[in-house]
């Protein structure tokens, strides 16, 4: 008896206005145009107004999937938001959304993975619609990460911007099938990538400010080495998993964090015409954590660039360590 695989049958994005360039920071830290593009790709990225949040990017988003995939609010019956930057600790961004859209009959979660939240969500949504738990699940994944950043810090200030993406997983209809995936994290590497300040562990102070703990702090070189590594691992089970080989892959989306660490991963897939493998959003968008390969989704199914029955490779790195990767076929 076949079993019927969750799809994504529905799509969105969204991102602010406001484009902070990398001449823009040439006025506000010691660092160039040049120096960025060629150590990380980056070109520009977007910035959250002061009275815009997770929660409104990610409303937004979330709009534009369910228009996607032809249902309203009321059809979700469970919301989960992957987010680094919500809105408030408690109530959960996912509350928020669910009352934004609508879904009074959708239960709602908030769930957080850092850059690995889009296929840690996948993973979650796949599970509860195979086992007919949930019928349709939305997945929203935004981040206003400009609200974390130092902008004196010249290594966090050029990578991250502000964006959100969604999509509408569920058995019925036409989509994107969510053929494996695959989930990892170590926890002995935390402190690489962290946020120090605004837990538990070290709730809000004078001093928690004046010592700039509630930015990003991040040992980039030592992150890059695990991010190319675990990413690699992640593609090699997912494949294995799936009884694919690279040469079956059509495309390749990577966390969009770093063009050098997408090439690090696009080595192993030389059949790959280097338009096949995605670097758009890295360019254009900067690192938007959990939500960068959902933006990348959106912008090929958009632009009509899957050709049906096509194979997607999504793989992910985050702060944690999580990390992760996932196939998905264009049926």
């Amino acid at each position: 008896m076949k079993v019927t695989k969750a799809k994504i049958i529905g799509l969105g994005s969204y991102y602010p206005k406001k484009v902070l360039t990398n001449f823009d920071l040439e006025k506000m830290v010691e660092t160039s145009d040049e120096w960025i593009r060629t150590r990380t790709g980056v070109e520009e990225r977007r910035i959250a107004a002061d009275d815009e949040f997770s929660s409104d990017m990610g409303t937004n988003a979330a709009k534009e999937a369910l228009k996607d995939a032809n249902l309203n609010g009321s059809d979700i019956d469970f919301i989960l938001v992957a987010t680094l930057t919500p809105d408030y600790i408690f109530p959960s961004t996912a509350c928020l959304i669910q009352e934004n859209i609508k879904a009074n009959n959708a239960a709602a979660l908030d769930i957080q993975a850092a850059c690995s939240g889009y296929v840690y969500a996948l993973t979650l949504a796949k599970s509860l619609v195979e086992a007919k738990t949930y019928k349709n699940v939305l997945i929203v994944a935004t981040e206003k990460l400009s609200s974390i950043v130092d902008y004196k810090d010249r290594s966090t200030a050029i990578l991250f911007g502000d964006a959100a993406t969604a999509c509408v997983v569920s058995l019925d209809g036409k989509g994107l099938e969510i053929k494996s995936t695959f989930l990892a994290a170590s926890g002995k590497e935390a402190d690489l990538l962290i946020l120090p300040a605004g837990g538990s562990k070290l709730p809000a102070s004078i001093q928690t400010v004046k010592e700039k703990k509630h930015y990003i702090q991040m040992k980039g070189k030592e992150v890059y080495k695990h991010a190319v590594r675990r990413m690699k691992e992640a593609i090699e089970i997912c494949l294995k998993d799936a009884n694919l080989t690279e040469k079956e892959i059509s495309w390749l989306i990577p966390h969009q964090a770093n063009e050098r660490i997408i090439d690090a991963i696009a080595k192993r897939f030389e059949h790959l015409e280097s338009d096949k493998v995605f670097k758009e959003v890295v360019h254009k968008f900067g690192n938007t954590s959990a939500s960068s390969v959902g933006l990348a989704l959106d912008i090929l199914k958009k632009e009509n660039r899957i050709k049906p029955k096509e194979k997607i490779l999504l793989t992910v790195f985050g702060a944690g360590f999580t990390w992760g990767a996932c196939i998905l076929e264009n049926n």
